[in-house]
Parts: structure tokens; sequence; C-alpha cells
């Protein structure tokens, strides 16, 4: 069955002042309190029609009515607009990540600006090395037989690695293995870059084949490693906040949030700065999480998502307010990335 407007006002209503009072809702405060244009006694019937179709449920007799997870779906399906943040939280989001002093520190702060804006668990996964991209390679000597390699990407990443070599180096050698491996390997997707450097050493004088093959070796350590699986999260308290949420225990969700492999599954579905998830309730994969809702998106330059974003939370949320906090924060970390 298909909703009619007037049945939909009244859904969105409900949802309104259950988010917001966390009581179940009943007609004669929704007419009360909104200005839907008809009486309680339409209202209840609408209320019966929303009830009989599964999107919204009495909790115990002679009580109002709360949204279910078809209910919140058709919602935020249905979403009239998304509720712009403030010109003061704009600001502090832009203040607290404009200053970030190296990649650590920007998704920290995004981290926990993200929790503080959705009052929800935040989670913030790296950049993907795999869609990185080489800014530089710096080697620098250290000794007349060690160097250490600093790789850069285009998102603000620094690894750092020294590479040992049996015998001495020269200086000149030094600046002809560094120009080498920046000829080939700046600008490249880290993901094709382990076949540029196997490429390089067909390129190189013989004499120096042996500590470009040193260096290769180290670098291809780096690029391999799985570092991109990094996720961090912030505000795991706000998940107590509330009995009303959590009807059960809330440890089983606090335990699966623990888990790497559970984060990186909410964070990573969405390859597209320009995209937004929201799963609600039983829409979750995770067993231990089909009590929640999650809002996701990917953050990047452009229409290239570098990594995931997003809030977890119970599904009595805030959905207009924190999908605006998620797209607007994703799209600050993005732009000040791409700048770095």
């Amino acid at each position: 069955m298909t909703l009619d407007e007037r049945k939909l006002s009244v859904l969105r209503a409900i949802v309104q002042d259950y988010v917001n009072t966390e009581e179940p809702v009943g007609s004669k405060s929704l007419a009360e309190r909104h200005q839907l244009g008809v009486s309680p006694a339409t209202i209840r019937n609408d209320m019966a029609v929303l009830e009989e179709e599964g999107y919204i449920a009495q909790p115990h007799t002679s009580a109002g009515r709360i949204p279910t997870d078809k209910g919140y779906r058709l919602f935020v399906d249905r979403l009239a607009g998304i509720k712009p943040l403030s010109a003061a939280e704009r600001r502090a989001i832009q203040t607290l990540l404009n200053g970030a002093i190296d990649l650590d520190d920007v998704v920290t702060r995004t981290v926990r600006l993200l929790a503080q804006l959705t009052r929800q668990v935040a989670v913030v996964q790296y950049p993907s090395l795999t869609r990185s991209s080489v800014r530089h390679v710096e080697l620098v000597q250290l000794s007349v037989n060690r160097l250490l390699l600093v790789l850069i990407t285009d998102t603000g990443r620094v690894d750092q690695r020294t590479v040992e070599f049996p015998s001495g180096i020269s200086d000149d050698d030094v600046n002809v293995l560094r120009s080498a491996v920046n000829n080939a390997l700046v600008g490249q997707r880290l993901s094709d870059a382990p076949t540029r450097v196997e490429e390089l050493l067909d390129t190189i004088a013989p004499a120096l084949r042996p500590a470009l093959t040193t260096v290769a070796s180290v670098l291809l350590e780096t690029l391999v490693e799985r570092r991109e699986e990094r996720v961090v999260l912030a505000g795991t308290a706000n998940l107590t906040r509330s009995t009303v949420d959590f009807r059960g225990s809330v440890f089983p969700i606090l335990e699966a949030l623990e888990e790497q492999v559970v984060l990186l599954k909410l964070v990573g579905e969405v390859d597209s700065p320009s995209m937004l998830r929201v799963r609600i309730g039983d829409e979750n994969q995770v067993e231990e999480l089909r009590g929640i809702s999650v809002v996701t998106t990917a953050y990047g330059a452009g229409d290239t998502a570098l990594a995931g974003l997003g809030v977890v939370g119970p599904t009595r949320m805030d959905y207009p307010g924190t999908i605006s906090a998620v797209r607007a924060v994703a799209r600050y970390v993005g732009e000040i990335l791409a700048g770095n």
C-alpha cells in the first residue's frame, strides 16, 4: 500500500516526537504539537493504518505508538530535506579540522568531532593505501651504509623505513636513486606502484642495481602492507545515554564495535563521496548490530573515495541532523586532504 501525503506527515510527526521525547506518541499530542490540519479522530485513523502496515507499533497496552524499523526506513527515504548545520557548527568543523598538523591528527579530530556533533558513536577509516597516490619519495643518508626512506602520499600518509646496505653508498648515488624512484613513482596509484618499482630495476645503471634492489625491496614492503585497514572510533559512551533505546543489553553492540572487521564492514560499503547509506535495524548484516542504525559515506577529493566514515546509534536517531553532520564532516575532511 502506498501512503498518501497526510499519512506520511503523521508518520514524520511520530518519528520526530519519539526521537525528541523518548516517549510513545499519541494522537492527542500529535494534534497539539503539529499543524496537521485534521482532527484527532482522523489522526487516530491514520495511525491505525500506519500500524496495520507495520510502520508504527504499540509497545504496550494503552500506550501511544513508536516507529518501527520499517517506519524509520520510510521516514529516511522520504525525507523532505536535510537539517542544515548552524553557522557555529560549520565554523567549529572548519576551525577544528584546519588546525590538524598531520594525517593522524586529522583522523583523530574528525572522529571526535563527529561523535560530538551527532552524539552517537563515530567511526572513521584511515585513507586506503590502495586508493592513494605517491606524492614524493625521499632518501635521506643517515650513515655511509644506511638511508632513511620516506614515502609520502597525496592523502597525507607518511611512512618511514630504514634501508641498510652491505657496503657504503655515496651522496651522488643516493641522488641518482632518489631521482630514479621519484620519476617512476610520483603520481602513481599505490596499487600500481609495485609494478613500477620492478620495472625500475631494468632502467638503472648496472653498478647501481644492487643498491636499487635493496631500496626497492623496502619500498615494496611498505606498499604491500594492508595498513589501510585501520579504523578508529569515538563516543561509545553515547550508546549508554538512554535505556529506552536498548531494552536488552548494550554490551553485545559494544563488543561488536571493538572488532576492526566489523567496523570496516560498516564504513567500507560506500565508494563515492556523493553517496550516503543508512542501514536501519535488521538491514545490518552483523547480528549484534541489528538493533541500531548506521549512517555512512565516503570522503575524498571530487568523486574519488579515499576511505569511509559514519556514525552508529540507536534507531531512535535524529536522521536529518545526523545525515547533515556526516555529509558536512566528510566534505571538510576531503577538502583538507585534497589540499594537503
